[in-house]
């Protein structure tokens, strides 16, 4: 496959300006919404725009159906044993806090989980991958990006080694197997059981306010 180096290395400097974005606007200014939809909105048009361009590059990034159940199969198990820790630790910590807003999360944060993995997983991993820059390896690749993604939910520490966790995982099975759908609806419903149960949080609150 042809690679456009600068593409590349411009897209790992974007998700960079993103990230310190995410700092400023979600956790400096608590512009939470507005920041998460002006982020989709963002990079659906640079996804839109490649993929008119070179449907292939998109779905190198990941954006395809063919991979979804082999790069589910790889997750499922995972998955399961961390539901049930994450209700573990809930139980034991009285951290449990389920309610029915967990329903309209389930279904919007895989949204924002497809976006999170294709800015740090494809973007990051997928790229150094592609550019073999200075010859790093896949065990350096896969412990930077996981550094990278526990380091922006800084700084919520059980988010951290939650999200690094993760992304240790999540990066292996990308660059097996190239699939963000399966990757971020994982994302997004561990996340939202992971706020729930271990972190005590309501993100349907912190995002859309009191307003039912």
């Amino acid at each position: 496959m042809f690679i456009e180096p600068t593409r590349k290395r411009n897209e790992i400097l974007a998700v960079t300006i993103t990230g310190f974005g995410k700092f400023l606007f979600m956790d400096f200014l608590n512009w939470k919404l507005p920041f998460i939809l002006l982020a989709i909105s963002a990079w659906l048009i640079y996804v839109i725009y490649q993929f008119r361009r070179n449907p292939e590059v998109v779905r190198q990034w990941g954006f395809r159906l063919d991979t979804f159940w082999a790069c589910t199969k790889f997750l499922l198990p995972f998955g399961i044993a961390s539901m049930l820790a994450f209700f573990a630790i809930g139980y034991f910590n009285k951290t449990l806090n389920l309610s029915w807003h967990i329903f309209p999360i389930l279904i919007l944060y895989p949204v924002w989980g497809i976006v999170q993995q294709y800015l740090v997983i494809a973007l990051v991993a997928g790229n150094l991958q592609d550019l073999k820059y200075r010859n790093i390896g896949s065990a350096a690749i896969i412990l930077t990006t996981a550094l990278l993604f526990g380091l922006l939910h800084y700084p919520f520490w059980w988010l951290i080694a939650g999200t690094f966790v993760l992304a240790l995982l999540y990066g292996f099975v990308f660059l097996k197997v190239r699939n963000i759908y399966a990757l971020g609806l994982f994302h997004g419903w561990l996340g939202a059981f992971f706020f729930y149960t271990v972190v005590g949080r309501d993100p349907f609150v912190e995002v859309f306010g009191r307003v039912f």
